[in-house]
């Protein structure tokens, strides 16, 4: 196994490498000296990471040095990142935002064996949209693809949206890299649910389908903090609506694979494919909405054209 090389490290670029491993130690070979040379440069270092791969790093880290473990800012991806339109603001942003005066080291891993057929399309978008988010900053985003329990299509998506492919066979570029067909693709019609009746709401009625979600979250489920969170994430989604969308939309609520969700459609369209994952201020309006419920969905999905936009949000029950 080949760690990346000064090229993948290019002071002062991004560079955003996938690293194909099939077992444990092709893993650490990887990871660990990423990690290390990382602390030795005295660069932050982030790892985020599925729980069992996080365990199994941080003790090999802590016995290749204990000073490293203790700086290195360790995060369970499958909690942190189970919203794969969480993992650019609320993961690499905020950690890379707070050491932003030299290069930041971070390892994440947004897709693993056991991510649901409704979330991998998120996971590829977000694999997609690093590399809009961190053009031109110094850092390096190194994610671990198991290529032995993922199947094909992941491992032929990561070469679509990583620039860079190491593996034991050493590092080269990859051939088949392009993001933004990647983002392009994704923003696919979401299946229909003609079964679930629409409510229609402008501005006067955003309290009323507020206390709507709420009320059939509770039913479908939802305890009292989790429906208190369906309520606030249809405020900001039919906020949003009345405020960009023409107006007026329509909601949908229902309950599928053990979440509830909650469809906000309207007559606008989003331009920007970072709107939702890009930190904003308390006073900037564009954008704040989508991240605000980006943080309080463990999924969130959007289909956005010339015919409108479509935002679905994900809340486990």
């Amino acid at each position: 196994m080949t760690e990346p090389s000064p090229t993948a490290l290019a002071q002062g670029s991004f560079a955003h490498p996938a690293l194909f491993y099939r077992d444990q130690d092709e893993y650490l070979d990887g990871t660990l000296p990423f990690i290390l040379d990382g602390y030795a440069a005295r660069e932050p270092v982030a790892v985020a990471v599925p729980a069992p791969r996080l365990a199994l790093l941080r003790s090999a880290v802590r016995e290749a040095a204990r000073d490293a473990a203790a700086r290195v800012h360790w995060l369970d991806m499958s909690e942190a990142g189970r919203n794969p339109g969480r993992i650019i603001p609320g993961v690499l942003r905020a950690f890379a935002d707070r050491h932003a005066a030299g290069r930041v080291r971070i390892i994440g891993e947004p897709i693993w064996p056991g991510r649901s057929a409704t979330e991998y399309p998120a996971c590829v978008q977000h694999e997609a949209l690093i590399n809009l988010a961190f053009a031109g900053r110094s850092v390096t985003i190194l994610c671990p693809y198991d290529v032995a329990g993922l199947g094909r299509e992941a491992v032929e998506d990561a070469r679509t949206t990583h620039p860079v492919i190491v593996d034991r066979g050493g590092e080269r570029a990859s051939a088949d890299f392009a993001p933004e067909r990647v983002i392009e693709d994704c923003n696919r019609p979401l299946p229909e649910r003609p079964d679930v009746e629409p409510v229609p709401f402008d501005l006067d009625t955003i309290p009323l389908i507020r206390e709507l979600a709420r009320r059939i979250g509770g039913e479908l489920g939802l305890g009292e903090r989790r429906a208190g969170d369906l309520e606030l994430a249809v405020n900001e989604l039919a906020a949003n609506s009345a405020r960009h969308g023409g107006g007026t939309g329509v909601l949908r609520v229902w309950s599928e694979n053990g979440h509830v969700v909650c469809e906000v459609r309207d007559a606008g369209r989003i331009t920007d494919p970072l709107v939702g994952r890009i930190p904003v201020g308390l006073s900037t309006d564009g954008g704040r909405g989508v991240l605000m419920v980006n943080h309080l969905a463990d999924l969130v999905r959007l289909r956005t054209g010339p015919e409108g936009t479509t935002v679905r949000a994900y809340i486990r029950i």
